[in-house]
């Protein structure tokens, strides 16, 4: 009877720690990490992945992560990544997916970035190369003649949209992927009408970058193109003041003075013929078809109207575009002169 008592013991002991070991492998132990990711930087060693895991709270000891490790040879096979750990994950669960490398994919969205290092910036915060190794890439003439670009035309491959990556993927990774993008946006069609306007991808692009910071609004962008694609054929500086600004980098820039007009640079269309080396920004697909479509017309000049609508006024000759001019201009007098006022307090308030 002693014996058996035992043996009954031995055995509750037995499920018992089947139970605990069970739990502390297979049970909801592991917790999320406050951001919901945890990061494995590229030449991460397993000691300093267990340590952060510890560190960070996700998992309260090391002694059950070290023996699964080992026997699910994870310990020898670490893999950088963005992981994303949901809470209650098992230990088990959690090694799998570190050690198959199943990452969190990271989405790249690009909409309008003036410079490539708007560019450097955007990709060093959102993936583990930084900025200043992604604008090594970007300002490296030998890489980017690869894909015949240069320095200046390096962001004509850049369509906005939205880029599903991983997080340690490589400066050159990333930029092969925007080049994909890039060739299949560049279809027949398209190729075709850039044709049609004697203009190149390139030259579009950079077209189209200027019109994207001239105005907001879809229904004017058609016009403007037809404007400086005019002035393009009557041989015509473009005088496009979104240029001055990215010249000086000014880009709060609210009123374009004569003085800024005379700054030297090849970006500068006032002092320069044709387009500038490079675009000014990166436009939207929106922008760039309304640049391939832009309608025929015999406008040369535009001029905000005077109303905050957003819309321009077009005309074809400069003594209606000085008129337009110079109503737009008596009405921002207008406005600065009663903010003015306002502000001295010698008009009454509203």
């Amino acid at each position: 009877m002693k014996k058996r008592r035992i043996f009954l013991y031995f055995i509750a002991i037995i499920i018992i720690l089947v139970l605990f070991i069970g739990w502390e492998l297979f049970g909801p132990v592991v917790n999320s990490p406050e951001a919901k990711y945890f990061y494995i930087n590229t030449g991460s060693t397993y000691k300093s992945v267990r340590d952060s895991l510890v560190a960070k709270k996700i998992i309260s000891g090391s002694f059950w992560f070290n023996i699964t490790s080992k026997v699910l040879h994870y310990d020898k096979a670490v893999k950088p990544g963005r992981y994303k750990i949901e809470e209650g994950t098992s230990i088990v669960a959690l090694i799998r997916m570190l050690k198959a490398a199943k990452q969190s994919p990271v989405k790249l969205v690009i909409t309008r970035l003036r410079t490539k290092e708007d560019l450097a910036k955007k990709i060093g915060d959102n993936f583990e190369p930084d900025s200043l190794t992604v604008i090594l890439f970007l300002n490296n003439q030998d890489t980017l003649s690869r894909y015949q670009l240069d320095t200046n035309s390096v962001m004509t491959a850049v369509i906005p949209n939205t880029y599903s990556l991983l997080w340690n993927t490589t400066p050159s990774k990333i930029f092969r992927k925007l080049m994909t993008e890039e060739q299949k946006f560049w279809n027949s069609k398209r190729k075709e009408e850039a044709a049609n306007l004697h203009l190149s991808e390139k030259e579009v692009y950079t077209l189209a970058s200027i019109v994207e910071e001239e105005t907001n609004m879809d229904a004017d962008k058609g016009k403007i193109a037809s404007v400086y694609l005019n002035r393009m054929n009557a041989g015509m500086r473009l005088s496009a003041d979104p240029t001055v600004k990215y010249a000086l980098r000014d880009f709060g820039l609210k009123r374009i003075l004569n003085i800024h007009t005379h700054f030297i640079s090849p970006y500068n269309t006032y002092t320069v013929s044709g387009l500038p080396p490079g675009p000014i920004c990166t436009p939207s697909i929106k922008t760039i078809d309304a640049v391939l479509n832009a309608p025929s017309t015999d406008y040369m000049f535009f001029v905000a109207r005077p109303d905050r609508s957003g819309y321009s006024n077009f005309a074809s000759s400069y003594q209606e575009h000085q008129k337009n001019a110079t109503i737009y201009q008596h009405w921002l007098d207008s406005l600065f002169l009663a903010k003015k006022l306002n502000m001295d307090g010698t008009v009454p308030g509203n």
